[in-house]
């Protein structure tokens, strides 16, 4: 049973990096300078599911899932083995 709490602990440590490099990875929702554009209504904005930054932030959401998922299972874990 220890080896699956810290196997747990592992892929907990590893979903948490994943979580702050796909976080980092993802552009500012902010728009700036480039809100002076009037092209809102670009190729690219239309085929936005498509695109490698649609693709992180839905990397994003898994691995948040996983995260909380695991944390979950680890605390009642060790609540269960006390």
């Amino acid at each position: 049973m220890d080896a699956l709490k810290i196997v747990a602990s592992v892929l907990l440590l590893i979903a948490s990096i994943m979580i702050i490099v796909l976080v980092l990875m993802q552009n500012s929702k902010q728009s700036g300078l480039s809100a002076l554009n009037a092209s809102a209504d670009s190729y690219f904005s239309k085929n936005k599911s498509r695109t490698l930054s649609a693709k992180i932030v839905s990397l994003t959401r898994i691995f948040v899932i996983v995260f909380f998922v695991l944390t979950i299972a680890l605390n009642l874990f060790v609540a269960h083995l006390k």
